[in-house]
C-alpha cells in the first residue's frame, strides 16, 4: 500500500510538473487492448549555457553543474565530491567493499551494473562497438576508440626528450622510461627490476623450479615457449633481423635495434645529472654509477668492488692465473684483451700489415 501511494505522489507530482490539462486524453486507458498517447502540455527547461533541454526541471539543474563544476554531494569518508547524488552512493561501495551485482555464469561481483554488463560480454563473446574502417568488432567502447586511431593515424602523445609521438598516452609513459632510467616493477625474489611489467613477468618464471618447454635439437629446457623460440635459432642459424645500412643480421629483434644506433647517432638515454647520452638504458645505467658512487660487483677474493661486471671478470683473473688471450703469431697469453691488443703492436707490427 505504501508503494501505491509513493507511486501515486510522483504521478500528480509529474501531472503538477508538466501542467497536466485535466480533459485532455487520459494517461492511462482503460481499454487494455489499446493504448494511446498522452497530449499534454509540457515545460521545456533550456540551459542558456549550451541550449540542451530537459522535460525536468530537476534535470536541468544537475546538467547546469556540469558547466559550473558544482559538486554538492561529497563523500564523508575521503572528501571526493560528485555532481550527482546517485554517483556519491555508487562511489561509497569503493569503501564498503560492497558488490551488489553479480554474474549468473561465473559467480564474479560487480560494484557497478555497467562492470557486471561490460563482464557478461567475456561469456557471450558479444562485440557491439564495431570499426567502420574495417569491421572489427569490440567488447568495450574504450577498445574502439583506442583502435581507431591506428586507421586515423593520429599520435596526440609527444615525448619531449626526443620528440617521437606515440598514439597511446600509456605507450609514451612507457617510453619515457628509456630516457629516466627508471625501472618501476620490482621483482619481491630478488629485487631485480624492470621497465616494463612484461619483462618482470617473464623473469618470475626464473625463480620457478619447473621449465616445461624442451628443445628437441639438445635436450636445453626452457620457462616459456617464446625463450624457446628464440634458443632454436642457435640451431639453424637463422637471423631474420638484418640492418638496411650494412647488411649484418641478428637473432634478436632487442639486438637488431641497438645495433641500428649505430648507423643513426641516435642516443635517446640521457643523462640527467651531466647530459651525456647514450644508445642503451644499459649503458646509461652503468654510466650513472659514475655520479652515484655505487660499486656492486664485489670480487670474492679480495673484496674489492667494480662499478661493472666485465671490470670485475678482467680483475678476478689476476687471482685465478687465467689468461685467455692468446697472440697467435708467439703463443704468448695474457688475461686481458687491450694487453694482448698492445703486445702485437709491439712485438708483431709487420705480422699484423
Amino acid at each position: 500500500m505504501e508503494v501505491k501511494v509513493e507511486s501515486q505522489e510522483l504521478l500528480e507530482a509529474e501531472e503538477k510538473h508538466h501542467n497536466f490539462i485535466p480533459g485532455e486524453t487520459s494517461l492511462i486507458d482503460n481499454n487494455n487492448n489499446k493504448s494511446q498517447k498522452c497530449t499534454r502540455a509540457k515545460n521545456v527547461f533550456t540551459c542558456p549555457q549550451c541550449a540542451k533541454s530537459f522535460t525536468q526541471k530537476i534535470g536541468l539543474e544537475r546538467h547546469v553543474r556540469i558547466h559550473t563544476g558544482e559538486k554538492p554531494f561529497p563523500c564523508s569518508q575521503c572528501g571526493k565530491s560528485f555532481r550527482c547524488k546517485r554517483n556519491l552512493v555508487d562511489h561509497l561501495r569503493v569503501h564498503t567493499g560492497e558488490k551488489p551485482f553479480t554474474c549468473d555464469q561465473c559467480g564474479k561481483s560487480f560494484a557497478y551494473k555497467t562492470s557486471l554488463n561490460r563482464h557478461v560480454r567475456i561469456h557471450t563473446g558479444e562485440k557491439p562497438f564495431m570499426c567502420p574502417q574495417c569491421g572489427r568488432g569490440f567488447a568495450l567502447s574504450g577498445a574502439i576508440r583506442r583502435h581507431i586511431k591506428i586507421h586515423s593515424g593520429e599520435k596526440p602523445h609527444t615525448c619531449d626528450h626526443c620528440g617521437k609521438r606515440f598514439t597511446y598516452k600509456e605507450n609514451l609513459k612507457e617510453h619515457i622510461r628509456i630516457h629516466t632510467g627508471e625501472r618501476p616493477y620490482v621483482c619481491v625474489q630478488c629485487g631485480k627490476s624492470f621497465t616494463h611489467v612484461s619483462s618482470l613477468k617473464e623473469h618470475l618464471h626464473t625463480h620457478s623450479p619447473t621449465r616445461p618447454f624442451n628443445c628437441d635439437q639438445c635436450g636445453k629446457t626452457f620457462l616459456s615457449s617464446s625463450i624457446l623460440k628464440r634458443h632454436l635459432r642457435v640451431h639453424v642459424q637463422e637471423k631474420p633481423y638484418a640492418c638496411a645500412s650494412c647488411g649484418k643480421s641478428f637473432a634478436r629483434l632487442d639486438g637488431f635495434k641497438e645495433h641500428q644506433k649505430i648507423h643513426t647517432g641516435v642516443r635517446t638515454h640521457v643523462c640527467f645529472e651531466c647530459g651525456n647520452g647514450f644508445m642503451s638504458a644499459t649503458h646509461l645505467k652503468m654510466h650513472q654509477r659514475v655520479h652515484t658512487g655505487e660499486k656492486p660487483y664485489e670480487c670474492p677474493h679480495c673484496e674489492k668492488r667494480f662499478s661493472r661486471s666485465g671490470t670485475l671478470k678482467a680483475h678476478e683473473r689476476i687471482h685465478t692465473g687465467e689468461k685467455p688471450y692468446r697472440c697467435t703469431a708467439c703463443g704468448k697469453s695474457f688475461n686481458q684483451s687491450n694487453q694482448l691488443l698492445s703486445h702485437k703492436k709491439k712485438h708483431h707490427s709487420v705480422l699484423s700489415q
